[in-house]
């Protein structure tokens, strides 16, 4: 089985649905109704990530939120909750919340999303990585390629991270934009996706109009290759 999810929320029909749709993706689920019951599963074992509702029986979500990254802060949070305010997602984030998703949500959005945060924090406990001539530091949050330094906006690393990280694997666009923008306009984000692309193809390929590393897969999206 995969990584751990602590799932808490009042509602038991959105548990049981969670549960079965988390554990057909390979996650193993355990879950709470109250912050009672949350803080008695977190004795019990520690999860690799935790999915808090906001508006919780017995306890302020928030202040519980804060209270859980301040007790477990390598454990990653993402709030689900039916409040869509940019102030509510602003504050969820500002108190520690590593990512905030609103019901009803997409099951495929929701699983996107859990793996980018886990990738995000096995990342931090990393130190570096070498694929063929690129290495990345992941602590340092910076990459060389063939020895040399070379400077990615934060959202080219993610990129290749991600890439990296599914290495030969092709990669939908639709995947990608899951995983690093969080839109749900496809159609308008495509465009900004094979930009990315192309930006990172010059930085880290010797001949970027023929590259060997991020390849692409016509009509499907693009396939990170290690070469030697």
């Amino acid at each position: 089985m995969g990584n751990r999810i602590l799932a808490i929320d009042d509602d038991p029909d959105i548990l049981n649905v969670l549960k079965a749709n988390l554990e057909f993706h390979d996650f193993q689920v355990e879950s709470a109704m109250n912050c009672k019951e949350a803080e008695k599963r977190l004795q019990e074992a520690l999860p690799d990530l935790i999915l808090l509702d906001l508006m919780l029986p017995d306890c302020d979500g928030v202040i519980f939120c804060k209270s859980l990254k301040r007790q477990y802060s390598r454990i990653p949070v993402i709030m689900l909750t039916a409040r869509d305010r940019v102030s509510d997602k602003v504050l969820g984030l500002e108190i520690g919340a590593d990512d905030y998703l609103v019901k009803p949500f997409e099951t495929l959005e929701l699983i996107a999303r859990i793996k980018a945060c886990l990738r995000r924090y096995k990342h931090q406990e990393r130190g570096g990585e070498r694929v063929g001539e690129i290495v990345i530091d992941y602590q340092g949050r910076a990459v060389t390629v063939r020895g040399i330094p070379v400077e990615l906006t934060a959202k080219e690393f993610d990129l290749l991270c991600f890439l990296v990280e599914n290495a030969g694997r092709v990669l939908r666009r639709d995947t990608i934009r899951k995983s690093l923008w969080k839109s749900s306009n496809i159609y308008s984000w495509s465009r900004v996706i094979d930009v990315h692309i192309q930006h990172l193809r010059t930085k880290i390929e010797k001949n970027p109009s023929s590259p060997e590393y991020i390849q692409t897969v016509s009509g499907v999206g693009y396939k990170f290759v290690t070469v030697d």
